[in-house]
């Protein structure tokens, strides 16, 4: 069986990601999307959050199933059978970064990084970026699922639209 990881943090999930997630579900038999779980890293969703709204946003793919991780990916690999890590590329400068990882990773465990190119129309999504816009009252609607929508919103009223912690 052919299995991948898609990892991030996905703070928050974006269609971005999604178009990630949906393309490595045609490629492999499996896909795992790996949230990253540090607890000493603060996000605006905590770890359950971003695995339960994963979740919701994967139901399409039946075989996409969402796990948190904490620790080395190339370790969650091994403990899952997964033999690929799948990346999404938006620019050159992700790749410099992402050769570098992967490398990385290849020196670690008996693993592969797929690239993938962004497609176009989400070239420039981020999450940081998402959150960035949204804490300034700016329309994110066509950047990520709508019911990821209704939660940054609801959170970032929760903290007064501060994007702190």
């Amino acid at each position: 069986m052919r299995r991948a990881a898609c990892p991030g943090s996905f703070d928050p999930v974006t269609n971005g990601h999604m178009d990630i997630v949906e393309r490595a579900s045609r490629l492999f038999d499996e896909v795992v999307v790996a949230v990253g779980v540090n607890r000493s890293k603060s996000r605006l969703f905590t770890a359950e959050e971003r695995i339960a709204m994963l979740e919701q946003a994967c139901e399409p793919f039946s075989n996409v199933r969402v796990a948190g991780f904490t620790g080395l990916l190339t370790t969650f690999c091994a403990e899952n059978s997964i033999q690929a890590i799948v990346k999404g590329l938006r620019a050159v400068s992700d790749f410099d970064y992402e050769l570098q990882m992967a490398q990385m990773n290849a020196s670690l465990a008996d693993i592969e990084t797929v690239f993938v190119p962004t497609s176009p129309e989400y070239s420039f999504l981020a999450s940081s970026l998402v959150k960035e816009v949204a804490g300034f009252g700016g329309d994110v609607s066509g950047l990520i699922p709508g019911f990821v929508n209704e939660r940054l919103t609801a959170r970032l009223a929760e903290r007064g639209s501060g994007l702190e912690g």
